[in-house]
């Protein structure tokens, strides 16, 4: 249990101290964040702040991992070194779409075919990886069975989980980046959903069928392969997240760009799909998923009847201009996060309770 406690310490404090220096880096560089001229115009004031802050928690959450495990004497598992490889993947394809719109000053980075193919090469690479590694108990870090707080149902084959689990990476990917819109919006819906998933780790260790022998009820434990050490990686994760929101709340210093919002998507589906809570997380994640229903909506209805039915999208846009302030939008929202990731666990513990 110590490495969960080091992996947040540690990833808290390498973002508070490091995310400093690497603004004053990118500035610098001029590696400054360009401002749509058809959003709010509130935004135009940002326009040049330092961009692809990802790059701090992306590093502090590797570091923070490793030294955890430093500390302690573990030995990483390979569901921990998946969701980190997942993460830093996700986060070098938003890299390269940062890097594009700052180099040539546009909007719009990588061509639309060309960050596709970054991803997908990322997500099959991942899920591919996660049905190998069995442990002792046959356990491999994915399940090729669909799951909400468990596996349930029977198998869908290699084949489909891989297109399933691209489909999950993508979503929570794209949802993530579609959030981070507002100062500090995406950052602090993140830290609430990876103190989720750091409790469901611990609660999957304590109840792990590995040790159905000395558990009250052996009928309701949980197989998944490495659950401690995925609470490790949603602490470093956590940690490393409210560190960099110190910076990222408004008035932000930075922003993460698509280098943080992509990775912290591919890390939460990285979590959901080791941890065997793949449909869950379209709950404990219920910002993003919302956020991402509302530019669906606003794009099929302008196409299907012309008209459309918010203001702007995605939603945090929308209430924007209604006249909401932006540090008004982002507060609602987080309420609205975290009452998703109340009831995503109550689920979650319901399952194992109506199992007793």
């Amino acid at each position: 249990m110590n490495q969960i406690l080091f992996a947040g310490v540690i990833g808290l404090f390498l973002t508070l101290v490091g995310t400093p220096l690497l603004i004053k880096l990118l500035a610098r560089k001029g590696y400054g964040q360009y401002i749509r001229d058809d959003g709010p115009r509130e935004h135009h004031s940002k326009r040049g702040t330092p961009t692809m802050g990802g790059i701090a928690f992306i590093l502090a959450t590797i570091i923070a991992y490793f030294l955890s495990k430093v500390i302690t004497g573990k030995p990483p598992t390979f569901s921990g070194l998946l969701v980190l490889g997942l993460m830093a993947g996700m986060g070098l394809v938003g890299f390269l779409d940062d890097y594009i719109k700052i180099v040539k000053r546009r909007s719009l980075g990588l061509r639309a075919k060309a960050k596709m193919a970054g991803q997908l090469i990322v997500g099959v690479s991942f899920a591919v990886l996660s049905l190998q590694f069995a442990d002792n108990r046959n356990n491999t870090p994915a399940s090729t069975k669909l799951s909400f707080v468990q596996d349930f149902g029977w198998s869908i084959g290699p084949v489909l989980f891989v297109v399933w689990a691209l489909f999950m990476i993508l979503a929570m990917s794209n949802g993530v980046n579609l959030t981070d819109g507002l100062d500090g919006l995406a950052t602090g819906a993140s830290v609430m959903v990876f103190g989720a998933y750091t409790f469901i780790g611990v609660w999957q260790f304590q109840e792990s069928c590995a040790n159905a022998q000395t558990l009250t009820n052996p009928a309701a434990c949980y197989e998944v392969r490495d659950p401690l050490d995925l609470a490790v990686v949603a602490a470093a994760l956590m940690g490393a997240c409210f560190g960099f929101l110190w910076w990222n709340t408004s008035p932000a210093k930075i922003f993460m760009g698509d280098t943080g919002s992509l990775a912290l998507g591919g890390a939460l589906a990285g979590l959901a799909i080791c941890s065997r809570t793949e449909l869950l997380v379209a709950l404990l994640g219920g910002l993003f998923v919302l956020i991402t229903m509302s530019v669906v909506i606003q794009v099929g209805s302008f196409r299907l009847t012309g008209k459309r039915v918010f203001r702007m999208a995605p939603l945090q846009h929308h209430f924007e201009l209604k006249g909401w302030s932006e540090v008004l939008v982002v507060v609602r929202f987080w309420i609205i996060q975290g009452m998703c990731v109340i009831v995503g666990l109550g689920l979650f513990y319901a399952g194992w309770a109506a199992k007793k």
